[in-house]
């Protein structure tokens, strides 16, 4: 199945425990992505990882939509910390598309963090190109709207 591998670094105005705080819990990922539109079935096991299924939303020709469910597997580490932290998990697409994902989470100036978003994309033939442009734009904007939701209160 062909793959790709995609990151993205970026700086948020919040220390490491307060992002993964906020990207330990699936409710907040409403948003952080474009398609997303909702989080069920929230399964939290006692090995420290929470499952779910999350709803992404694809809009085709600005007439058609297609509410894509997906099974999401999340971990995460907050053993390092304050030096550093790691949320990372799975996805499960229908269509065969498979996903690994890894923020981590260190330091910056400041009580500002440090992000790496480091996404393993695999696809069936004639879907990677497709993914990985979802994928790289959901990357993009996750950045922004982590920056704006973690930024400084005034």
């Amino acid at each position: 199945m062909p793959s790709t591998e995609l990151h993205h670094s970026y700086e948020v105005g919040a220390p490491p425990a307060d992002v993964l705080a906020h990207l330990a819990d699936p409710a907040h990922y409403i948003g952080l992505s474009p398609l997303l539109v909702d989080v069920r079935e929230v399964r939290h096991g006692d090995d420290g990882t929470t499952r779910y299924v999350a709803v992404e939303r694809f809009r085709f020709l600005g007439l058609f939509t297609h509410d894509n469910r997906i099974e999401v597997t999340l971990r995460a580490d907050p053993s390092r910390l304050p030096a550093e932290a790691a949320v990372s998990g799975d996805v499960v697409s229908p269509g065969g598309v498979r996903m690994s994902y890894r923020f981590t989470i260190t330091p910056g100036s400041g009580a500002t963090s440090h992000l790496s978003d480091t996404l393993h994309l695999h696809a069936p033939f004639g879907l990677l190109r497709f993914a990985a442009r979802q994928a790289a734009a959901v990357q993009q904007s996750r950045a922004r709207v982590l920056a704006a939701r973690l930024a400084p209160t005034p």
